[in-house]
């Protein structure tokens, strides 16, 4: 498929302007490597993103100014943030709402607090108390929509008007301009990693393993890494109780998986593929896999090894690659990827220690067994 791989030339700019910017780190994994059965193997480590514990942040931060700017702007410069929110007092009140499964929620809610606004938060009644206390430690106000992630979703639309703005990761019917600046924001990530490999040293990845719950993460890897000048696989990951994705392409149409999604990869728990995300899914993905909590839990362990505090989400991308290359037709499936033992992987650890209880159990596991 042809896709549009110019980013905004201002992007990076505007993430830089953001307090504690710096770029994450990119880490050998020579653990998942091993496992993997490659020569090498990079973990893009979004476990500490501008003062955050996941990437979320990228995306929710440029949607947010490019919706701002859309409504009220255009902006005169500014240096910092400080002088953004004195161009938006005119304006107040001016609420942000969104709902949740934990990361993008906090991100909307520090975009609110850091430009002076106000922030609700809707999330589902599966959510951890970690996460909820999280998003109200950022000034949010917090409601439990007693009901799935998508549920969420839609009670979250139902609250827009002139002075509350949804800032949504996932599109629907005439809402589409918001959730494609998140995606486009979560290009500072790969503009990162580019240069991060040239400096190292680094070959461009082989195979890109992307977290998949609305679809927005996957489809801005889509957007970088199936360019006509690269030969990168891309690799979809999703839970096995919330694969609308991997339903959606045997169907060979947006399909809904019904709720409840019980999953520990509470960031994926989605019933519903983003139809913005949809084609580029469609089209660009080069396999779609769903794991199991446990299959989840081993490569938090593993990354672990390799020195990453990954999250049950954040991990997610690397047990989808453990279970295609290890399963029933592992050989048939590296042959379709292009994996040999002389490949380069990637994947993207979306997240810290989100529930840092959890964290704790799972990967004292390891230790507990040794």
């Amino acid at each position: 498929m042809t896709v549009n791989t110019v980013p905004d030339p201002t992007l990076l700019a505007f993430h830089q302007r953001l307090p504690g910017y710096a770029p994450t780190p990119l880490m050998h994994a020579p653990h998942l490597a091993a496992a993997l059965g490659v020569r090498e193997a990079w973990v893009k480590n979004e476990a500490d993103r501008l003062g955050l514990p996941a990437y979320k942040i990228l995306g929710a931060s440029w949607a947010v100014y490019r919706e701002l700017d859309t409504l009220y702007g255009p902006f005169a410069p500014w240096t910092t943030l400080e002088e953004l929110a004195i161009q938006l007092q005119p304006h107040l009140p001016v609420t942000l709402v969104t709902a949740t499964d934990g990361n993008h929620g906090r991100a909307v809610a520090r975009m609110a607090r850091w430009l002076g606004l106000e922030a609700h938060i809707l999330v589902p009644e599966d959510m951890v108390a970690a996460r909820i206390q999280a998003i109200e430690g950022e000034g949010a106000k917090v409601d439990v929509v007693h009901g799935t992630y998508d549920e969420a979703v839609a009670a979250a639309a139902r609250l827009a008007d002139q002075q509350h703005l949804v800032i949504s990761d996932t599109a629907w019917e005439g809402y589409e301009r918001v959730p494609g600046w998140v995606v486009e924001g979560y290009g500072t990530i790969f503009q990162e990693i580019d240069q991060q490999l040239a400096d190292q040293g680094g070959s461009q990845p082989t195979v890109v393993a992307a977290q998949m719950g609305v679809g927005s993460l996957a489809m801005a890897v889509v957007q970088h890494y199936r360019a006509p000048d690269r030969a990168t696989q891309v690799v979809g990951v999703e839970p096995l109780r919330a694969a609308c994705v991997l339903q959606s392409l045997e169907a060979g149409e947006l399909t809904e998986v019904p709720g409840p999604h019980a999953s520990i990869m509470a960031g994926l728990n989605c019933g519903n593929t983003s139809p913005l995300a949809w084609p580029y899914l469609q089209g660009g993905l080069s396999a779609s896999v769903a794991i199991s909590d446990a299959q989840a839990e081993n490569a938090m362990r593993l990354l672990a090894q390799d020195g990453v505090v990954s999250g049950e989400s954040g991990a997610a991308g690397a047990g989808g690659l453990l279970a295609l290359c290890g399963g029933e037709d592992a050989e048939g499936t590296r042959t379709r990827l292009g994996l040999t033992p002389e490949s380069t992987v990637l994947v993207i650890s979306t997240e810290g220690a989100t529930d840092p209880e959890a964290y704790s159990r799972i990967v004292q596991e390891v230790t507990n067994d040794a």
